[in-house]
C-alpha cells in the first residue's frame, strides 16, 4: 500500500463584492520512488535463471514500495572493482536514468562501499543493493520487539562500513592531529555510537535466547516441528491449515518475520508443536542470518524440519538448494527433514506425476505433496507427523502394583494409555510415553517392556 498523507484544499469563490472561502480535507499519495533494477549474473548462469533473478528483485522492490521503471542486465566474469558492472554499461545506466526519470538504482548483488559511492557520484542517483533492500523490507515488516532488535542489529552492521557515503557533503580536506575536518570527526562519533548500540543489542538478544531456552524446557516430551523454506512458499498457510487458528498470511515476500508456534493435532490423540520461521531467499544478507539466529534456534531445537517448497514455482529446485545452504550455515544439514511440496493444486496431473518421480531421487529424505486450499489437502502431512510423534513416544507395556497411584497418574499425565488391564494387585498398561518419562519409570524400578532405554 502506498503511503498516504492528508492535506487541505482551499477554494475561493467571488459573489459580488464578497469572497467566500471553503476548505476541503483531501488525501495525497506520497510519490513513489522510481527504480531501475540492475542484474549482473555470472556468464555461466542460464538465461532463464538470470531472468528469474531479476523478476524476484522486482518483487522485492514492489514489496519495499518503489515503482520499477526499467531494468538493465550484463553478464560478467567477475565484478568490476569500480562500478561492479563495466564502464560502458555504467554509461548506459546513466542514460537510462535520464530517459526514465529514475530516482533510485537497485543492484541484485551486494556492492562494496566503494562501488556504491562511485555509482552514486557517477550517476547522481541514490544506489541500493539487494542486501540493503531486504533489510529495508525487514525493517517495515518487523512487529515484535525481538524482530525489531534483530533487524536494527543487521542494519547497523551493514551501515557501519558505509558511513563515508553519508558524510561526503562535509569537509574532508584537512587531516592529521589537530587538523581533522568536521566530517571525519562526525564519522568517528557515529562509529562509536553504532559500536555501542551493536554491543547493547547483542546483549539484549542473548537474553532473548536464554528466555527461549527456558521456554523450550517446558516442551520436553512433545514433538517439535519447524516449518522452513523459501519466502512465499506457503509456510504460514500450512501452519494455519494444520492448527485451525488465525495466522497472518499474505502473498508477498517476507510476510512473516516473527516465529509463531501452535499446538497441532495429527490424529489418534497425538499432538505436536509446529513453528513457522522466517523465510529464506537467495543472497540473504549474512548480517540478517546472524541477527535472526535467536529466532532460528526454534529450527535448531526442532525434532524434525518441514522444508516447504512451492511446487508450482518454475525455479523450485534452485530455491530448495538456497534453503539447504542456509540450513547448512546454521548447522542443520543433518537434522531429520521432510520435503513438503506445497501448492500441488496449481499443477496438472502430468506435472504432479513428474514431480513425484523427481522427488523419489532424494534418497533418505521423505517427501509429501499437499495443498492448503483443497479439502483434505493437508492429510498426507498429518500422516507423516503422526508417525513422527509415535516414533518419539514409543509404544510400551508397563506392569505395576495397583497401589502405585502416583506412578499411574504420571503415566496418564505424560503419555497416552492405549489399553489397561486390572488383575487384582497388578495393573498392566499398553501406552505411548516420551523417552524422558520412560527413563524416570525405569530408574524407579517400574517394569517397562519395549521402547528404547533412556
Amino acid at each position: 500500500m502506498r503511503p498516504v498523507r492528508r492535506g487541505i484544499r482551499f477554494s475561493f469563490v467571488q459573489t459580488g463584492e464578497r469572497i467566500i472561502t471553503t476548505k476541503q480535507l483531501i488525501e495525497l499519495e506520497t510519490p513513489r520512488e522510481r527504480a531501475i533494477l540492475v542484474g549482473a549474473p555470472e556468464k555461466g548462469l542460464p538465461q532463464q535463471l538470470a531472468e528469474e533473478h531479476i523478476e524476484e528483485l522486482g518483487r522485492l522492490t514492489d514489496t519495499a514500495g518503489p515503482e520499477v521503471v526499467g531494468t538493465l542486465s550484463q553478464k560478467i566474469d567477475k565484478p568490476n572493482p569500480r562500478f561492479f558492472i563495466g564502464d560502458g554499461k555504467a554509461e548506459e545506466l546513466k542514460a537510462l536514468i535520464e530517459d526514465t526519470g529514475a530516482t533510485l538504482i537497485i543492484f541484485d548483488d551486494e556492492l562494496s562501499p566503494a562501488q556504491g559511492r562511485n555509482l552514486e557520484e557517477f550517476t547522481g542517483t541514490r544506489v541500493m543493493d539487494r542486501a540493503e533492500l531486504i533489510l529495508d523490507i525487514f525493517a517495515t515488516r518487523a512487529r515484535s520487539s525481538e524482530a525489531k532488535m534483530q533487524v536494527e542489529l543487521a542494519q547497523l552492521q551493514y551501515m557501519r562500513p558505509r558511513l563515508t557515503r553519508m558524510w561526503t557533503h562535509l569537509s574532508r580536506s584537512r587531516s592529521g592531529p589537530g587538523m581533522r575536518g568536521p566530517g571525519e570527526t562526525q564519522l568517528e562519533t557515529d562509529r562509536r555510537l553504532i559500536d555501542h548500540r551493536i554491543t547493547r543489542l547483542k546483549g539484549e538478544l542473548e537474553n532473548v535466547a536464554r528466555q527461549r531456552a527456558t521456554q523450550r524446557k517446558g516442551r520436553e516430551g512433545t514433538l517439535r516441528a519447524s516449518l522452513v523454506g523459501y519466502t512465499n512458499a506457503g509456510k504460514s498457510s500450512v501452519l494455519r491449515g494444520m492448527s485451525g487458528t488465525e495466522v497472518f498470511v499474505e502473498d508477498r515476500l517476507f510476510a512473516t518475520l516473527d516465529p509463531t508456534t501452535r499446538a497441532v493435532e495429527v490424529g489418534e490423540g497425538a499432538e505436536l508443536l509446529l513453528t513457522d520461521t522466517v523465510g529464506f531467499i537467495r543472497k540473504l544478507p549474512h548480517h540478517l542470518v546472524a541477527s535472526f539466529r535467536a529466532t532460528l534456534e526454534e529450527a535448531q531445537e526442532a525434532d524434525v524440519l518441514l522444508h516447504v517448497i512451492d511446487a508450482s514455482h518454475p525455479g523450485w529446485e534452485e530455491q530448495k538448494e538456497v534453503v539447504e545452504d542456509v540450513l547448512a550455515d546454521l548447522g542443520l544439514q543433518d537434522r531429520p527433514t521432510v520435503l513438503v511440496f506445497n501448492k500441488i493444486d496449481r499443477l496438472t496431473h502430468g506435472e504432479e506425476d513428474a514431480l513425484r518421480a523427481r522427488s523419489a531421487s532424494y534418497q533418505g529424505t521423505p517427501a509429501t505433496f499437499i495443498s492448503t486450499v483443497e479439502p483434505g489437502g493437508l492429510d498426507p502431512l498429518r500422516e507423516i507427523l503422526l508417525s513422527k510423534v509415535q516414533e518419539l513416544r514409543p509404544e510400551v507395556r508397563i506392569t505395576l502394583s495397583s497401589s502405585a497411584g502416583g506412578v499411574l497418574a504420571e503415566i496418564y499425565r505424560d503419555g497416552e494409555v492405549l489399553e489397561r488391564t486390572d488383575s487384582g494387585a497388578e495393573i498392566t498398561l499398553r501406552a505411548r510415553l516420551p523417552a524422558s518419562t520412560l527413563g524416570r519409570l525405569r530408574s524407579r524400578g517400574v517394569k517397562v517392556y519395549g521402547g528404547a532405554k533412556a
